[in-house]
């Protein structure tokens, strides 16, 4: 398989990734595969990064991603998995994403996040996770195993795509992100249908992420990020949209900062310290940050666990007020 063409084809065009669907679906795939050498693989991902992506790239990507992803299957239930990826870790303030997912435990709605063992600079989800109990699970088997006894379960990204998790890992060789970032937030990596939780860190890639979903008749959520990970901005919540077989709702408005949410965070972003604010607001002796109880009402509602918007709101203001006694 000759690269130059496509490589003179991304260099040359106004976007990176100006190149059809069904070539980026094949080049794609190869890069996955392990089979382009890595003088044609610093040169394609360079193309790549210095222009902006087309959505006929993007859906040649996850098609090729799709197809050799490892999928489990969900829990016995009627509850549609919560799929959350996170990959970066907090860097300006708490990072909030276990909290979002042991209350949906604890409502019985089954997550997967999927993503490093690392961060970029703080806190990872995997470190304050393990503080709090929860060890990531190396293997698809043992992932099945916890997430059928527990109904929550944390997965390296290279258990659910090995293809993925290399490309993601040569940002540390080369200096800058590559498609493999992108697409990696986008994968449902479950044999029945799954809701993924998909944050994006500016209005251009939030853009970019309707397009794609809208295109893809998905099922996701969708929000602004905070530090790039999947919760909702304790001081601002973002607005929080639903896409069901492509089409958009917005479920919650984006709102102003306020001071009424600065009191109910962590005192410090370190894993210890997260995980112990955590442990309080699950006991009852914190309250849950109320961007955080919308976001939880939001992922009860594309769950299934109820039909009507209003009544996962209710549930979720009552149910969080309450933990302490749950």
């Amino acid at each position: 398989m000759s690269f130059a063409h496509y490589i003179k084809e991304i260099g040359n065009g106004e976007h990176s990734g100006s190149i059809s669907e069904e070539d980026a679906y094949q080049l794609f795939g190869a890069m996955l595969d392990g089979g382009v050498p890595d003088l044609e693989m610093g040169a394609i991902l360079a193309a790549m990064s210095a222009r902006t992506q087309t959505l006929d790239a993007l859906l040649g990507f996850y098609r090729a991603s799709s197809e050799r992803l490892n999928q489990l299957h969900s829990p016995t239930t009627n509850l549609k998995p919560i799929v959350i990826p996170t990959y970066t870790g907090a860097r300006h303030q708490a990072n909030l994403v276990p909290l979002v997912a042991l209350v949906l435990q604890r409502f019985g709605v089954p997550v997967l996040l999927h993503g490093t063992l690392e961060s970029l600079g703080g806190a990872s989800t995997a470190h304050i996770l393990r503080e709090l109990g929860v060890m990531p699970q190396p293997s698809l088997t043992a992932a099945q195993k916890v997430l059928d006894e527990e109904g929550l379960v944390f997965v390296p990204t290279a258990a659910i795509s090995p293809g993925l998790a290399n490309l993601m890992a040569l940002r540390h060789r080369l200096g800058f992100r590559n498609s493999a970032h992108t697409i990696i937030k986008f994968i449902a990596p479950f044999v029945e249908e799954s809701i993924p939780m998909v944050c994006m860190r500016n209005l251009a890639c939030l853009e970019m992420a309707r397009d794609f979903f809208s295109a893809t008749n998905a099922n996701a959520l969708l929000m602004g990020g905070t530090d790039g990970e999947a919760f909702a901005n304790p001081e601002r919540r973002p607005q929080i949209e639903y896409f069901e077989t492509g089409r958009s709702r917005v479920l919650f408005e984006a709102e102003g900062s306020s001071t009424k949410f600065l009191l109910a965070q962590p005192a410090n972003i370190g894993a210890h310290e997260t995980a112990a604010w955590i442990r309080d607001c699950l006991a009852g002796r914190a309250p849950i940050p109320y961007p955080i109880v919308n976001q939880l009402a939001c992922c009860l509602y594309v769950s299934g666990y109820t039909d009507d918007m209003n009544q996962a709101k209710a549930i979720a203001a009552v149910e969080t007020g309450s933990l302490a006694v749950a």
